[in-house]
């Protein structure tokens, strides 16, 4: 056996049911497990934010999906809140002294219901109180005196007017609009033709008498208004002491009743005086004649609508703090909006129609939200700022903010916010917002991080079985039998990429255990056993793996031409990870190398047609440091290589196959070929040390698909980094054929150990004379790098071989 080929039970980490899972038969007998599993950073960074009653220290939940953080931040939030205390209601309510700005009040939890179905009531009892009122005996003999004792003055004033116009000798008549004298004789109205035939001096002491009498009238004029004036505000004052001794009795009940919140006794006294001065508006309206009623005429306004509750957020039947999980977090879900009456061409509104949104329903408590679907409202992130900065939320419609024309609206006052807000998102979105708005670091203090993995220990696999056993019982799944359960566990390991650790993606373990169940019980089964686990898997694979079966058939129609037997020099079968979908799978990939005369070093023609990344430039240019180190120590290397990935029309990243390229360069340069029947991934530093790549597995086991479809024939294998042999978890056919000598995984440290595989030659170790053995790798390298040089140095400038020749 080569002595760098890995051993059958180093390719996958199995679960011995019996040893590993010992403490239980079936789910049935494993308890089920609350909490989360393995975020135990997760869970002490929740519980201290959870802690902290200072202002600034709102969560952030970051974490990949499916790790369980939305359902964990939700269930312990909610355990948290029913230990609280139920918030305060808060009620809008009408603003005497400016309309445009209704007063917020805050009530008791509970109360703030009953206050507003008593103000409901006492409104529209309004009618029938005051109508009442009106009717009462005493009311009528007390306004009958006041209009008995105005009359009587207004009578003394007449009859006094009367008596001086007699005394003058003058009538007085009523010609509209006011009274008129005329002069009288003989006991009758002087005619205008004896008018005519008294003396001038006899007329202008008639003119004099009427003048005098005219300013008498003016004066008793002004009297009899001030008089009617006087009986106007007498008949008012009785009219509202009658209000209010009306009023009295409901008044003194919610005094009494709301006697410890002074917001309230404060808004009755406002509703009294209101109500006192208004109180007409509630008597029954005389009728009026009958005429066509207009579209455009607007509704008369409610009288009582000014005495109404808006309650705005009732805690009364919360049990302890509220949660509030807003799936839909827009700007007017978030923060409330005013609502509009619409009537024909004109829109109204009023504090009875202030609504609220989730920051004010959550306030005392808790507000959890998914911070990208917070990020797609252009308003809501921004307004969810100022709001936990001032520590207020403020009901505006966004729109009036960017009216051309500003519009009359209401500005309710701002409710006081005291609320923890929870944000959920990925790391991407945490980490957008951390780099570039400075406000999230001064408001979100507590970072509660989850993992997507957790070591492999028999604590965590207790865990493991106790999830399963809570899934199953909770969904009435049927029980899982241990065999399965080992099955699970390396499920587990083998999606963290880890065969010490297990995956904390529980989304993608309960859809395996789901699936698995029904296949169990479409079969008659009564347990859930390892092959339902197996064929689970499988079934899954089969509904994602379309891409990866139309390439495999392509490279096995030879249309992509990758070869798995025989030997080329400079061509080499790197191997690369593809993902569509979610569904990630390795398939080979043939990266050649062509070597000559020149000084340009490596070019990597991915690069230059812009098709590379910058992590895969970097493993190229990292290959001129390791060729310059070993073999230009004493002379330029005087080199031109060009590498590529041939078929290969999308772009190239990362630097798993930089190790790959480095072999083609060296066979290329050597001479010497390589295996067909071999693939290669790794990456390479400067000094030829193999380096760890991401999803070795899948790699494997799609090279090996390849070669099994063609006819194993016990040459083919894959060279890996030896740090990847721990995350390995590869399929039970290729450890069988691994067993049978039909397959090899090789586990390689450095550049050298992989070139002596593949090409069956050694590479050569340097000498102390500073050159490498002869027949070695590197041998044949160094003598074709003189050779490149040499040619290099003997093409001289034709004016320089003149120069010389003198």
């Amino acid at each position: 056996m080569n002595k760098y080929a890995v051993a059958p039970e180093a390719l996958r980490k199995v679960c011995d049911p019996h040893k590993e899972l010992h403490f239980c038969h079936t789910t049935e007998d494993a308890p089920a497990f609350e909490g989360v599993i393995g975020q135990d950073r997760a869970v002490r960074s929740m519980n201290f934010g959870l802690q902290m009653k200072v202002p600034g220290y709102n969560i952030f939940v970051v974490g990949p999906h499916g790790t369980g953080k939305t359902t964990y931040a939700e269930a312990v939030v909610a355990a948290v809140a029913q230990k609280g205390t139920p918030p305060l209601d808060w009620c809008y309510l009408y603003n005497f002294a400016d309309k445009d700005r209704p007063r917020i009040l805050s009530l008791p939890a509970g109360k703030g219901r009953d206050f507003q179905k008593e103000m409901s009531n006492f409104s529209a009892d309004l009618p029938r109180i005051i109508a009442q009122a009106f009717e009462n005996s005493q009311y009528e003999k007390e306004r009958d005196d006041i209009i008995h004792r105005l009359q009587e003055k207004l009578d003394a004033l007449s009859g006094h007017l009367k008596t001086e116009a007699q005394r003058a000798g003058f009538i007085m008549k009523p010609i509209p609009p006011r009274f008129v004298f005329f002069p009288v004789k003989d006991g009758a109205q002087l005619p205008q033709e004896e008018y005519e035939k008294l003396t001038e001096e006899e007329k202008r002491e008639l003119d004099e008498k009427g003048r005098r009498l005219t300013k008498l009238l003016d004066e008793s004029m002004k009297e009899s208004q001030h008089l009617e004036e006087a009986g106007k505000e007498e008949m008012q004052k009785l009219e509202s002491q009658i209000v209010q001794a009306a009023l009295l009795p409901p008044m003194e009940r919610l005094r009494s009743r709301y006697k410890e919140e002074p917001g309230i006794l404060e808004h009755l006294e406002e509703v009294l005086k209101d109500v006192t001065s208004h109180y007409k508006n509630f008597l029954p309206k005389p009728p009026q004649p009958n005429a066509p009623a207009s579209p455009f005429e607007e509704e008369a306004p409610d009288p009582a609508m000014k005495y109404q509750v808006n309650l705005f957020v009732h805690n009364g039947s919360c049990p302890g703090s509220p949660v509030v999980v807003e799936s839909n977090p827009t700007y007017y879900n978030l923060f409330g909006k005013l609502e509009y009456k619409s009537h024909f061409l004109t829109m109204s509104t009023d504090f009875t129609m202030i609504r609220p949104g989730a920051l004010h329903k959550a306030n005392g408590g808790f507000l959890i939200l998914q911070a990208r679907d917070l990020l797609r409202d252009v308003y809501a992130w921004e307004t969810l700022k100022k709001a936990l900065k001032y520590r207020k939320a403020v009901v505006e419609n966004i729109g009036e903010e960017y009216r051309l024309v500003p519009s009359g609206t209401l500005r309710p006052e701002p409710m006081p916010l005291d609320l923890k807000v929870i944000l959920v998102a990925d790391p991407e979105v945490y980490s957008f917002l951390f780099s570039l708005d400075e406000d999230m670091q001064r408001l979100f203090k507590v970072r509660v991080d989850f993992d997507v993995d957790m070591p492999r220990t028999p604590e965590n696999l207790r865990k493991y079985v106790a999830f399963v056993s809570a899934l199953c019982k909770k969904d009435g799944l049927l029980p899982f039998e241990r065999s399965a359960l080992a099955r699970l566990v390396e499920h587990g390991s083998r999606l963290a990429g880890d065969q010490r650790k297990l995956s904390t993606r529980f989304n993608k373990v309960a859809e395996l255990i789901y699936e698995s169940s029904a296949l169990a019980e479409a079969a008659g089964e009564t347990l859930v056993r390892g092959k339902q686990v197996e064929d689970a898997v499988q079934e899954r694979k089969g509904r994602e793996d379309i891409l990866e079966e139309r390439i495999r058939e392509e490279i096995l129609r030879r249309t992509i031409i990758i070869n798995t037997e025989g030997e080329e020099v400079g061509q080499i079968n790197g191997l690369s990870v593809l993902s569509t979908g979610g569904y990630s799978f390795g398939m080979p990939s043939r990266i050649t190398a062509r070597t000559f005369v020149g000084t340009e070093g490596i070019i990597n023609i991915e690069r230059e047609t812009r098709m590379s990344g910058s992590i895969h430039t970097k493993g190229v240019l990292t290959l001129s440091g390791y060729l310059g180190g070993k073999f230009a120590q004493k002379s330029p290397l005087g080199l031109t290589a060009q590498i590529t990935f041939e078929q290969s029309y999308g772009g190239v990243e990362g630097d798993s196959a930089s190790s790959a390229e480095l072999y083609a360069i060296l066979s290329s340069l050597a001479g010497v070929p390589i295996k067909q029947s071999l693939a290669v991934t790794g990456s390479v530093d400067q000094r030829g040390d193999i380096q760890p790549i991401g999803g070795a597995t899948e790699k494997i086991e799609g090279f090996f698909a390849i070669c099994k479809a063609r006819g194993l024939t016990g040459e083919q294998g894959v060279i890996i980094p030896h740090q990847n042999v721990e995350n390995l978890m590869l399929k039970e056919e290729i450890l069988e054929a691994v067993r049978q000598g039909k397959f090899t995984i090789y586990a390689v440290k450095q550049i050298e150990e992989g070139l002596e595989i593949l090409t069956g030659i050694p590479a050569g170790i340097l000498g102390p004379e500073g050159t490498y053995p002869q027949g070695t790798v590197f041998q044949r390298v160094a003598d074709q790098l003189d050779q490149f040089s040499a040619v290099l140095t003997n093409r001289k400038h034709p004016e320089e071989e003149s120069h010389d020749g003198k």
